[in-house]
């Protein structure tokens, strides 16, 4: 799919950028998915590795890791670059969900 089929493909999306070698991401792996739990019926949540994604981290202009950022219908609204508290998360997503 492509990063712009992504990004549209509901109405809020959140994506991820992460790679698996950095340690601050594989720190909010279990935040992510806990958050994606509590949020998938709102919002799609898409986790992309930069290494086998480098296309649409370029696209996104995601130039550190993690990345997270919030669209809704297909524009972003939202970013945050490195760790961030679940509830933070959580929030920033429901903000653009309900």
């Amino acid at each position: 799919m492509e990063y712009s089929q992504l990004i549209s493909s509901a109405p809020v999306v959140m994506v991820e950028f992460y790679a698996t070698w950095c340690p601050h991401c594989k720190h909010m792996a279990p935040i992510v998915d806990q958050v994606s739990e509590l949020i998938s019926s709102k919002a799609r949540i898409a986790q992309l590795d930069i290494d086998s994604n480098s296309e649409a981290a370029d696209q996104a202009e995601a130039q550190s890791i993690p990345t997270f950022i919030i669209y809704a219908g297909g524009i972003e609204q939202w970013r945050h670059t490195g760790e961030i508290e679940g509830e933070a998360l959580l929030a920033a997503i429901e903000r653009y969900a309900d």
